[in-house]
Order: structure tokens, then C-alpha cells, then sequence
């Protein structure tokens, strides 16, 4: 696929590239660049909202995938958060 630096430094995304990455119109993307290898890597990216990045995090994760798990299984508990990720999850 080959593209254009057109006026202000813009490029268009191929469409086969926008097919393949599944990107819309308002989607966000990160872009990194690997000089050594004359590389632009373009990822769509999921913006989340400050307030509510600690349901976001592996921590709340692992306990949300432990209680799921837990409740398959037929024991239904009552679940304790360490309380170290709860004042994580505070602090966000």
C-alpha cells in the first residue's frame, strides 16, 4: 500500500488498511515509529475515561475472572478485595 503526504503533512489510510484494522470514523490510534526499521506502526486504541480506568486494570481483572469462575462453579461467596487494590482503585 502505497500513500501520500499531502498538504500539512496529512495521509489518508488505505481502505484495505482501515478494512483490516476495523477502524471508523472518531476511532482513536496510537502511532509509534522503529526508526531502525523505517517503520509507523498505527494500533487502534480504546480511550478510557480517568475515573474509570481501575476496572480497567489486571487487578480488577483477576478478581472480577476469580469471582466469575466462583459462581460457574456453583460457590457463590462473598468476595474481600485485597484491600491494597481497593485504595488503587481510590487513587484513580
Amino acid at each position: 500500500m502505497i500513500t501520500q503526504i499531502v498538504e500539512k503533512f496529512n495521509i489518508t489510510i488505505p481502505q484495505d488498511l482501515i478494512n483490516k484494522l476495523n477502524l471508523k470514523v472518531g476511532d482513536n490510534i496510537d502511532i509509534d515509529i522503529d526508526i531502525e526499521d523505517d517503520k509507523i506502526i498505527i494500533k487502534p486504541v480504546l480511550v478510557i475515561p480517568k475515573a474509570q480506568a481501575g476496572f480497567w486494570s489486571k487487578e480488577w481483572h483477576q478478581v472480577e475472572n476469580k469471582a466469575e469462575k466462583e459462581l460457574e462453579n456453583g460457590q457463590a461467596r462473598k468476595l474481600i478485595i485485597n484491600q491494597d487494590v481497593y485504595e488503587d482503585l481510590e487513587n484513580w
